[in-house]
């Protein structure tokens, strides 16, 4: 049921009734007439406990795509912070990352072992925590769509201790969307696209799926009403046969983005081919520090990718009886993994990635019963 009634046009109850409707009136009627996939676990979040499913028609499909940074976090790079940790240096990190698991266990295991995992809520944090051991490494471990790499990248160029690095995995996320439309994946008719990741890149990288692929794209902002109306905006792209590049959340987005962030972005980093995890690797699906700042690179400074060397493929993605790859590439919903129905992964004691964070669909789901259970 839809459970928003606050103050604001953008959360009002009569406001998204009558949205509903006009949804209801512009999607042709039959199973599967309108699947829009959102790539944003703020926007999955916001439909979940919003109930926004249920006010739709049984024709519109709303499909979460990957979309939480944690989640697609690949074990490679939280096997690199453990490593650092037992090396004797700090690692500092947003507390979302502690309980992802891995093969090799996970940070916050790390920590209980007694190694130097510390949780921060900014990397002036980090910074601080560098002043005040300078006899120590710390290393920042970065996790994020491109909402976050200006931060990271403002701190490289403003100059940090000497004593402090960043192991990166950060993402980005128009070369995964283009990914998900390889044959076999799961079929959709357009894009719901992020609008903190817009704010800082733009529209104009969506243009490529409706010039190339013919699907509908409309950014959204984050309250139940920018989504039911961002769904009415591709709701009547799709009536009309007339597949565009929209943006409900004007008001803060621009075509052309941030430019001075994406100029600090593109001085610190290069685009690369990463692995995300329950994906495979993406290529330009990352970013790495350009060679000009190696010096911060935790990579380069304590050659992590030969301290890791070759993971055996048991340890590339998803733990035994986990569907967290499909439910992150919108093949399945929670409730048809295995391990969520029977209940063994839960928010308390997660088994899979999508289970830890905020943002992870599994999480959501689980918050979010009947969003999540047939």
């Amino acid at each position: 049921m839809f459970r928003f009634d606050k103050q604001g046009v953008l959360n009002d109850r009569t406001t998204a009734e009558r949205l509903a409707v006009k949804i209801r009136e512009t999607v042709e009627e039959g199973p599967g007439s309108m699947a829009m996939m959102h790539v944003c676990g703020t926007h999955e979040h916001t439909i979940a406990e919003a109930g926004i499913r249920s006010l739709l028609p049984a024709s519109v499909d709303v499909i979460s795509g990957p979309g939480c940074p944690v989640c697609v976090c690949h074990v490679d790079d939280i096997y690199k912070a453990i490593v650092l940790a037992e090396a004797g240096h700090v690692v500092a990190t947003f507390g979302d990352m502690l309980r992802v698991p891995s093969p090799r266990g996970s940070m916050e295991a790390a920590r209980a072992r007694g190694l130097d995992v510390r949780v921060v809520y900014s990397i002036d944090d980090a910074r601080a925590i560098a002043a005040e051991n300078p006899d120590r490494q710390v290393v920042f471990f970065a996790v994020g769509f491109e909402t976050f790499v200006p931060a990271v990248a403002a701190q490289v160029l403003q100059g940090v201790p000497e004593n402090m690095t960043f192991l990166c995995s950060l993402k980005t996320i128009t070369p995964a969307m283009e990914l998900l439309l390889a044959p076999g994946n799961v079929r959709i008719d357009g894009f719901i696209t992020p609008g903190h990741v817009s704010t800082i890149i733009g529209t104009k990288p969506y243009d490529l799926f409706v010039d190339a692929y013919r699907m509908v794209v409309v950014t959204a902002g984050f309250q139940p009403n920018d989504i039911l109306l961002a769904l009415l905006m591709a709701a009547r792209q799709l009536r009309d046969k007339t597949p565009k590049n929209e943006n409900e959340y004007a008001g803060v987005v621009r075509r052309e983005g941030n430019e001075i962030a994406l100029a600090s972005m593109a001085e610190v980093f290069e685009e690369a081919t990463v692995t995300w995890r329950g994906i495979g690797p993406v290529p330009g699906g990352g970013l790495k520090i350009r060679p000009a700042y190696q010096q911060v690179d935790a990579n380069a400074r304590f050659d992590l990718d030969s301290a890791v060397g070759e993971l055996s493929p048991k340890e590339t993605g998803i733990p035994a009886g986990c569907s967290c790859n499909l439910v992150i590439i919108g093949k399945i919903k929670p409730s048809e993994c295995a391990l969520f129905r029977n209940r063994r992964c839960n928010p308390q004691v997660p088994i899979g990635p999508c289970m830890v964070s905020d943002e992870g669909t599994c999480r959501i789901a689980a918050l979010y019963s009947d969003e999540g259970e047939d």
